[in-house]
């Protein structure tokens, strides 16, 4: 393996690094993007009851936001639910939108990578290639050792571009789509709950419109 690095020439220094970027971005993206983990079931189930009482303090806000991504949009919700329908659901989509950029964190050097990854490939094969016709230039007849030496760092640097950027490719469509559904996900949810929210404002009181809040709980 360390012979094969090494016919790559000094390209493969910054692919090996692409490599180990890519893999750390891609398990720490599988990992956080759980359906669990950004939209747990009991975190709307947790509003909902809170919902249902006559008060509800900073201390629960917090509690909320900090269960979720999904909870972060809950809370804002919360801290503002006798704001006027236009108030409550700025505030929600606002919140929202921050929520969506954190799913993506990291997505965009994924992205890049995928994409310079075979240009780092190219590079080595130009680099090799050059290489090779140099010494045809200089020796005339080249040594084939040399020649050879610059035909494997082409071949070399062109594969292990291609190798890290194809999975690095995938993944990052993959994360991508994922990342889209749970976005549906939190804004389908949101709306239900913003519905839920303007029910009880109309019903006057929280603590007795528990009708009101039962539409929002969610089943595992």
């Amino acid at each position: 393996m360390l012979e094969i690095v090494q016919a790559g020439g000094w390209l493969m220094a910054p692919i090996i690094a692409c490599s180990v970027i890519a893999v750390a971005i891609i398990l720490e993206r599988l990992w956080t993007l759980q359906e669990k983990r950004v939209l747990p079931v009991s975190v709307a189930n947790q509003v909902s009851e809170l919902m249902q009482q006559d008060q509800i303090d900073v201390k629960q806000i917090q509690e909320v936001q900090q269960s979720s991504p999904f909870g972060q949009v809950l809370a804002a919700g919360l801290a503002y639910r006798n704001a006027p329908r236009d108030v409550l659901k700025e505030v929600v989509e606002d919140t929202g939108r921050h929520v969506v950029h954190e799913l993506e964190r990291y997505l965009g050097t994924l992205g890049t990578i995928a994409a310079i990854s075979p240009l780092l490939g190219l590079l080595g094969t130009v680099s090799g290639m050059i290489r090779s016709f140099t010494a045809i230039t200089t020796d005339g007849v080249p040594n084939p050792a040399v020649l050879a030496g610059g035909i494997s760092e082409a071949l070399v640097a062109t594969a292990a571009g291609l190798t890290v950027a194809i999975p690095a490719l995938i993944a990052y469509r993959y994360l991508r789509g994922r990342v889209e559904g749970l976005v549906v996900r939190i804004e389908k949810e949101s709306m239900r709950f913003i519905e839920a929210l303007l029910h009880q404002q109309r019903s006057g009181v929280f603590g007795v419109a528990d009708e009101a809040a039962k539409p929002f709980k969610r089943r595992a």
